[in-house]
């Protein structure tokens, strides 16, 4: 299983200046719980923001110009060779815009925070991709200063996944 995990605004607007432009408390439970004994795979840019790697879960770095390695945490050149070391576990796309691009034609499930908001003067986008392409179910709203409803995107059965 391949799943893509993110939070976007109203205007798809996932990054500000390097950095997730809000902090809304719950708003990451989800991702936690998702991905915690999985596989993560996220871009150096997104590795760097965080620091560290996450702990309970295999941390695989897509970069072509850093190596970072230490417990559960792994650097190679692609999202293919991310795939191929994760060991059939369930892989988790966590970021950034490169990765979820290369990524959107491959996945099963995406796992979407939509965040009730509008951020002027975004420069990382989530990429465009044809809802047509999958069943959607709306879950749980949340957020007390800022709202967020977390959508869920499977892939229809009769669009199947292309090869990597």
């Amino acid at each position: 299983m391949i799943g893509l995990i993110v939070a976007r605004s109203k205007n798809n607007v996932i990054g500000k200046n390097g950095k997730i432009p809000w902090k809304i408390k719950g708003e990451q439970k989800q991702f936690r719980e998702l991905t915690t004994g999985n596989v993560v795979v996220m871009g150096r840019k997104s590795y760097e923001e965080i620091g560290h790697p996450l702990p309970n879960r295999k941390n695989i770095v897509v970069s072509k110009s850093k190596n970072f390695t230490g417990e559960n945490l792994v650097t190679v050149g692609s999202l293919q060779e991310a795939i191929a070391i994760s060991g059939g576990e369930k892989v988790y796309i966590a970021g950034g815009y490169g990765l979820y691009k290369d990524a959107m034609h491959l996945v099963d499930t995406m796992y979407i925070t939509e965040i009730d908001m509008v951020i002027e003067d975004g420069d990382v986008f989530f990429p465009e991709f044809d809802s047509n392409e999958f069943d959607i179910a709306i879950g749980e709203t949340g957020g007390e200063d800022i709202k967020y409803t977390r959508t869920i995107y499977t892939r229809r059965n009769h669009f199947p996944k292309r090869d990597l």
